[in-house]
């Protein structure tokens, strides 16, 4: 799994989905406001997601297990493992 729509930090990667999932319902709530103009906040929207809104939810968990999990290969098989910084106490 890579990193490629994972953000710095939680909070930036909720910022990010406000304003994206804010201007794309704003483009379509907008529209009986000021007519077609609202649209132009579809693409503010899909940068802010980049791309889409699954890429968003992607990029989420990406974000949330960041540091959290490895994946180790060896020998034509891959296994995921829950890092020893990260274990919680039981």
């Amino acid at each position: 799994m890579s990193d490629d729509f994972a953000s710095k930090s939680l909070f930036e990667h909720l910022v990010r989905g406000g304003v994206g999932f804010g201007a794309l319902v704003g483009s379509m709530a907008l529209i009986p406001v000021i007519g077609p103009v609202g649209l132009l906040l579809l693409p503010v929207g899909v940068v802010a997601l980049r791309g889409c809104p699954m890429c968003w939810a992607i990029g989420l968990t990406q974000t949330l297990s960041r540091g959290r999990l490895r994946r180790s290969c060896a020998d034509g098989q891959c296994k995921l493992t829950v890092s020893d910084t990260h274990r919680v106490a039981s």
